[in-house]
């Protein structure tokens, strides 16, 4: 499948980095995240102010061609879809063995290297992110990978996706089957515009400053 155009902001992308759209039978506005439903599609965007932005202004109606009615509540249905199917993957990814759960099991999994990415919880605790941040901080600073950590599920969210109780951190573990797992939580973490609150980001000046913090 080639680029296609947002009918929001006229550029051209690749299909990942979009939205599909299509007519429902009651001439609604249907998100098609799996890009299969059949009929005719427009494309949008995949952050959450351009689908605001879609329904707001039903730019959905020139551009499939028919009178369809967009839901003013369209960016957050997309959202709850999003975090489906996000939370879908990371149940998947529990049923293969690749999940580490409890912050003394996810610290050693990013510090062995093992960890693709971390996850905590909206109710997770600054300094226990703090903490996690610093092993994070560690690895990059000792030449190895930028681990990502992204803060987009509730407690209970996590818990129901890693079947335990109480889950505020947890890691997926470097694995062929976490792909997925991963593009789900990077696609959520996109459409919710990146916000620090959402990723807990360590970049190659931050950590050195840690570094240079903690010997002083």
């Amino acid at each position: 499948m080639g680029e296609r155009t947002c009918i929001v902001t006229r550029c051209t992308a690749e299909p990942e980095d979009l939205i599909r759209f299509v007519a429902g039978p009651d001439m609604s506005v249907v998100p098609d995240l799996k890009r299969n439903l059949p009929g005719r599609g427009c494309w949008v965007t995949a952050a959450r102010a351009r689908v605001d932005e879609a329904a707001r202004k039903n730019i959905f109606r020139k551009a499939l061609k028919t009178p369809v009615t967009a839901d003013p509540d369209l960016g957050a249905q997309v959202d709850r879809l999003l975090v489906k199917a996000a939370l879908g993957a990371l149940g998947l990814a529990r049923k293969a063995g690749i999940v580490a759960l409890g912050a003394a099991k996810v610290d050693a999994a990013i510090r062995s290297g093992r960890a693709l990415f971390a996850l905590h919880a909206a109710e997770a605790s600054e300094d226990g992110i703090r903490k996690l941040n610093q092993a994070r901080r560690a690895v990059l600073l000792a030449g190895g990978p930028e681990i990502p950590a992204f803060r987009l599920f509730s407690e209970a969210e996590m818990s129901l996706a890693f079947g335990g109780a109480n889950v505020i951190h947890a890691a997926v573990l470097g694995a062929e089957t976490s792909a997925a797992a991963q593009r789900r939580v990077v696609a959520l973490d996109r459409y919710r515009g990146g916000h620090p609150e959402s990723r807990e980001t360590v970049d190659g000046e931050s950590a050195r400053t840690a570094s240079h913090k903690d010997t002083e």
